[in-house]
């Protein structure tokens, strides 16, 4: 299993709050894949998955899996959860849908001590019959991985890599050098305005939310990061910070959601709504992203 490249943490477009867009769906995916990104993160922290029921999460693993299928994409699997044995249910359920791996933040109700997160994801991994990805995501789940817990866990064979999304260049940095302790243990970074930076340090890839809305973008810098291309780079990267404006229109840590799929509705390609507790962006709002739209548009990554 090779795990590199542009991993988009698909959005799930919703028709209701337990109901799929599947025609959203099947727009946002065409896209991808006509980009050429090298994996899809289902049920991320911009897929909503721990919001959605697990009849949601189901439908979304295995539509996504059939409209992928063709190109033989691999389909990474969010299964963050407070319940171990839940976790475990959905990563199952993924691999008969022919996911490639799950990735799991930390359980994020009570607060663990970092032995009992050692012991809670040496369980998972124990566990798991898929791969597991581990993911640090602290604004949400109020815990680092710190860097001895992750040394330990990289001794694990089912545990095969590191998603970072803290934006934390020194503890991506020092995650890295843990990773090289072993043989092919890829480290994908988070914030998309990082990337450049995190694959100068040798991380492999990153799962770029933004690349729901123009997936071209993220591909061509990372193709030209890969070539060495200095001069492509220099233009890419500020359509990349250009683009981190969507994420703060709002008001609240949602904003980066909120944002991000009023654009998609306003593209035309799925519905904006959000799993509860949060509400689509409304006026003046809306305005605010329409107006980012018309002049971003200048750079032909938007449909």
């Amino acid at each position: 299993m090779i795990i590199q490249g542009i991993v988009p943490p698909i959005v799930t477009p919703l028709k209701s709050a337990d109901a799929l867009d599947d025609q959203g769906l099947e727009n946002l995916i065409a896209r991808q894949l006509d980009a050429g990104v090298h994996g899809l993160f289902v049920l991320g922290t911009t897929g909503e998955g721990p919001s959605l029921s697990s009849k949601l999460q189901r439908e979304m693993i295995s539509k996504t899996r059939k409209l992928t299928a063709s190109a033989k994409l691999p389909i990474y699997v969010g299964i963050t959860d407070t319940s171990l044995v839940e976790s475990v249910h959905l990563a199952q359920f993924a691999l008969d849908q022919g996911a490639t791996a799950a990735v799991a933040a930390p359980p994020f109700y009570f607060p663990a001590g970092q032995t009992e997160l050692r012991h809670w994801f040496t369980l998972l991994a124990d566990q798991l019959p898929l791969p597991l990805i581990l993911y640090n995501m602290p604004s949400c789940v109020k815990i680092d991985i710190e860097h001895d817990t992750l040394r330990a866990l990289l001794q694990h064979d089912n545990i095969v890599g590191l998603k970072d999304s803290s934006g934390n260049l020194d503890y991506l940095r020092t995650a890295i050098q843990i990773g090289k302790e072993r043989p092919d243990w890829p480290v994908l970074v988070g914030p998309e305005a990082l990337l450049i930076e995190a694959m100068a340090m040798n991380a492999v890839g990153g799962v770029t939310g933004g690349a729901n809305l123009c997936p071209h973008l993220f591909t061509q810098l990372y193709s030209a990061i890969k070539a060495g291309d200095q001069t492509r780079m220099a233009t890419l990267q500020p359509i990349v910070l250009e683009l981190q404006q969507l994420y703060q229109f709002g008001k609240y840590g949602s904003s980066y959601l909120k944002g991000l799929k009023c654009a998609i509705e306003l593209c035309g390609l799925s519905s904006g709504q959000l799993a509860a507790p949060f509400d689509a962006f409304k006026e003046p709002e809306r305005e605010k992203v329409l107006s980012w739209l018309n002049n971003f548009r200048r750079h032909g990554f938007l449909p």
